[in-house]
């Protein structure tokens, strides 16, 4: 064959194998929104006030059902929700339908009828592997136009979802470029959506990560009953046990498998299946290794990643190691919010009550982060400790809802009042103070013509005159221009 001819059936067969995958290949940028929120969170250190509002941007896509997938931190505390399709100047309203903080996912329906005209549904794919090449679709900040960024999984691991703050989920680490605007937006293998890009990492280049198929699907999962009831937790801390003397202390041979219960959450269901000290053998059908992993999907990772596989009241079969004998029980699981405080809040305007200027209120990881970047400094250590630790170390002596005296709105009537925020509540006249409402039933009850209030961590004490406290309320409402005394 002469070598023109060769020349000419080579770009004969290069052409055809592209035309065949152009012929098959979709076009998953045509289901990719922009999304344009308007949004108002709450001022959490004067919480009958919100903040200016505020626009920003992100990005969605089309999934069947005519709805639109996106993070939950793209449309949180919204008063408005505009979306655009893909080369398409005109704006529709939308509306939030379901949201899910603790996976920072959201699903969002168009008043528009004809919104979804000509546009197809993405379809979900397999949990991408590491060394995967995958491409993110979105519309980052600095431009009208959509974005595709391409790169290669590199990390699979349970990761702290920022949006919630205390909670870790599987997450998936590339090294696409993921910038804000990028947020919702879908990442595609093989023209499936295997992630929704979610967040970066301060510090790190070319770094980004995406929720994977197996968060994604559960929140369809949950979301099929028409409400969104969250992750379940476990109730259990677990740590890794490969001191050869503690396994022998706890009758327990080799070193591979087997991670020790320290602690339980005061959840029933757990307490009635597991003891501190139980070894988890297996979770599942996953074995759990001495380090606290399990083989997940050919990607090690920590055994919660098995326990979160569980929907809201399911129940998982472990396999355990209790004093000296092998067990089999059920754990039922359950969404647990005894821990809501320490991460960031959504949906609900904050809790407060304000008697004589002093304006009382939960305290929260939200409250603390309005002192500032260095919020853990400015914070007084029993502070600190209340929320995040006490639950833990002396459960006993753990408050319900801590209470913390955010400020002291000036007035005549708390002049010269000594302490002017940011202290924990002890007690109000005698009672101690577990909830809010422990503080509105304390000041009905004085035990004489003042109001006795106690602080941590030093006891110290301050007085307000019940007549004058009671009198200045309303005055005080009306000078600093505030709607009603209370949220509960």
């Amino acid at each position: 064959m002469k070598m023109g001819n060769r020349y000419a059936v080579w770009i004969l067969a290069v052409w055809s194998g592209l035309s065949a995958v152009l012929a098959g290949a979709a076009e998953p940028e045509k289901s990719v929104v922009q999304i344009f929120t308007f949004s108002q969170p709450p001022v959490w250190e004067a919480p009958w006030r919100s903040e200016p509002v505020r626009r920003s941007g992100g990005t969605g896509f089309v999934i069947k059902g005519k709805r639109i997938m996106t993070n939950a931190h793209v449309v949180s505390w919204a008063r408005q929700i505009l979306v655009k399709r893909y080369q398409d100047p005109r704006p529709c309203m939308a509306r939030v339908v379901f949201i899910g903080h603790d996976c920072d996912l959201a699903l969002l329906e168009v008043d528009d009828a004809g919104f979804f005209d000509g546009m197809e549904p993405l379809d979900f794919g397999e949990l991408a592997k590491v060394r995967s090449t995958v491409v993110t679709m979105g519309y980052p900040a600095g431009g009208e136009q959509i974005s595709y960024t391409r790169g290669v999984v590199s990390r699979i691991e349970l990761q702290n979802y920022t949006h919630i703050g205390n909670r870790a989920l599987l997450g998936v680490q590339t090294d696409a470029a993921i910038n804000p605007g990028n947020s919702g937006g879908p990442v595609i293998q093989d023209d499936l959506v295997v992630g929704v890009a979610f967040q970066g990492m301060p510090g790190l280049e070319n770094t980004g990560f995406f929720i994977p198929t197996p968060v994604i699907q559960h929140f369809l999962k949950d979301i099929a009953d028409g409400t969104y009831h969250g992750y379940p937790s476990a109730g259990i801390r677990v740590v890794p046990l490969q001191n050869p003397a503690h396994r022998r202390a706890l009758r327990l041979e080799g070193n591979t498998e087997g991670a020790r219960v320290d602690s339980l959450f005061p959840i029933p269901s757990t307490e009635k299946a597991l003891q501190n000290d139980d070894v988890l053998l297996q979770v599942g059908t996953y074995r759990v290794g001495s380090d606290s992993t399990i083989l997940y999907h050919g990607n090690r990772l920590h055994l919660a990643a098995a326990l979160q596989d569980m929907q809201h009241g399911e129940s998982i079969h472990l396999k355990i190691w209790r004093d000296g004998v092998e067990k089999e029980v059920d754990l039922q699981q359950f969404v647990y919010d005894g821990d809501k405080t320490t991460g960031n809040q959504y949906d609900d305007t904050p809790r407060y009550f304000i008697h004589g200027g002093l304006v009382f209120a939960p305290l929260s990881l939200d409250y603390l982060k309005t002192l500032g970047r260095n919020w853990s400094d400015a914070a007084s250590a029993e502070v600190v400790y209340e929320l995040f630790y006490r639950r833990y170390e002396t459960p006993a002596l753990a408050r319900r809802e801590p209470i913390v005296l955010v400020s002291v709105l000036p007035h005549s009537a708390n002049a010269n009042f000594g302490v002017k925020g940011r202290a924990l509540v002890d007690k109000i006249n005698g009672v101690r103070i577990n909830r809010l409402e422990d503080v509105i039933k304390a000041f009905q009850s004085p035990p004489g013509a003042q109001h006795v209030l106690e602080f941590a961590p030093h006891n110290s004490l301050e007085c307000l005159a019940v007549e004058d406290a009671q009198k200045a309320g309303p005055e005080i409402l009306k000078t600093y221009n505030i709607p009603q005394d209370r949220h509960l």
